[in-house]
């Protein structure tokens, strides 16, 4: 029988390229449940054509999606708000679960499904950066499976042994240095573009609109991710995630520019060799892998012509232009709820870039002042997250709001 599987998301990008996937796969893989936010026109159209079972939205928004769905057939039952989205994930029937969702209003519903004991796609970040660890044990006591779907995770996933491979997905692996040196590994290396502003002077970049911000040069994402993307954030919270996801320690990953997105991750070993995971920018390749992980299945995308590639470029990435990776590794190293401080405070922030509210240039400051004021619980759970979560921006849009009345 093919496995059921739930997105949450599934009007977003990585939504839509999951469904893409899937509907290569029909013998495969059904679609039990959708979520959406708000976009109630589009989610009735996917569940219409992928042939969901049941829907969750946003509050507010059911008698909308209701109205867009009249006359479907057989009628399909819809969830609304935090608690049908939470139900929706934890669904008996549904084996799979993509995480999609853009923020810290993914936690609840990734917690939901790891302690449901599901296979768990991650590509919403935010929960592993917020609680990373309590949910890699969460999964291994209810015997779920997490495979990442960010293509530099899912392409460091890619290198490892298949051993390792194994205890990551199982989430049965030790934890830091040692874990490494196990499996001959010196360091992880997450490659980043670099963004729309790679080559910006500083200066310039004090002028840069929420246009040209999420303009990406290689990726089609959403608004928020790629604004992350561009103060480079996106990269800082993918360190903290791949600490979480690989059980190793902050010092043991790098991070460098490759403005061809061509190679997604690298390994090193300590003979001096790297595995590199090469593929084009293309999302649902690394959806298919984690859909037929361990194996490999047809993801749809265009295939990489390596005698066209020409030269590939790598470089340093330049934490005076883009501090924001300095702050994440400061967070990374500091652990407790330092991590969700920097999230909370960097969420507010692009959010205010994005009304306009505050420059470009003023998100780190924004995350840094959170950092350096809030206090860091060292004991994490999920009352001290969304208590810290929740401080976090509150602090924040005060900052925001000042800024705002001295401009």
């Amino acid at each position: 029988m093919p496995q059921q599987i739930t997105i949450l998301g599934a009007t977003g990008s990585i939504g839509r390229s999951a469904l893409d996937v899937i509907s290569l796969h029909r013998d495969q893989f059904q679609t039990w449940g959708l979520s959406a936010h708000s976009s109630a026109k589009q989610l009735a159209e996917l569940a219409t054509s992928s042939g969901a079972k049941f829907l969750s939205i946003g509050s507010g928004h059911a008698a909308e999606l209701n109205l867009a769905l009249y006359g479907a057939a057989p009628k399909i039952p819809i969830h609304e708000g935090r608690e049908g989205l939470n139900y929706l994930a934890g669904m008996p029937e549904s084996e799979i679960v993509i995480t999609g969702i853009v923020g810290a209003a993914g936690l609840l519903p990734t917690l939901t499904a790891v302690r449901a004991g599901k296979k768990v796609l991650i590509a919403n970040k935010e929960p592993l950066v917020m609680m990373g660890p309590e949910i890699m044990r969460e999964a291994e006591m209810a015997g779920a499976t997490i495979v990442p779907l960010d293509s530099e995770h899912n392409a460091i996933l890619q290198c490892l042994p298949a051993k390792f491979q194994e205890e990551s997905t199982t989430c049965s692996n030790a934890a830091g240095v040692d874990q490494l040196q196990k499996y001959g590994i010196t360091k992880i290396i997450l490659t980043a573009s670099g963004g729309p502003f790679r080559q910006t002077s500083r200066k310039a970049l004090e002028s840069v609109t929420p246009e040209q911000a999420a303009s990406h040069p290689n990726w089609k994402m959403g608004r928020k991710i790629s604004i992350d993307s561009a103060t480079m954030m996106n990269k800082g919270l993918e360190l903290i995630e791949a600490c979480a996801l690989f059980s190793v320690d902050p010092s043991q990953v790098e991070i460098v520019i490759h403005p061809q997105s061509i190679v997604h991750s690298l390994v090193e070993y300590n003979d001096g060799s790297f595995l590199a995971q090469m593929a084009n920018p293309d999302m649902r390749i690394a959806i298919a892998n984690a859909l037929g992980y361990p194996d490999h299945i047809s993801s749809g995308a265009e295939k990489l012509n390596i005698g066209e590639l020409g030269t590939l470029e790598f470089g340093v990435p330049d934490e005076e232009r883009f501090p924001c990776l300095k702050l994440a590794r400061l967070a990374a190293d500091a652990g407790g709820t330092a991590p969700t401080i920097l999230n909370a405070a960097n969420e507010v922030a692009v959010e205010a870039f994005c009304n306009r509210l505050i420059k470009f240039t003023d998100i780190p400051k924004i995350i840094d002042q959170a950092l350096d004021k809030l206090p860091v619980e060292r004991e994490r759970n999920l009352e001290t997250v969304i208590l810290s979560d929740s401080n976090a921006r509150r602090f924040a849009y005060k900052l925001v709001s000042e800024q705002r009345n001295t401009s």
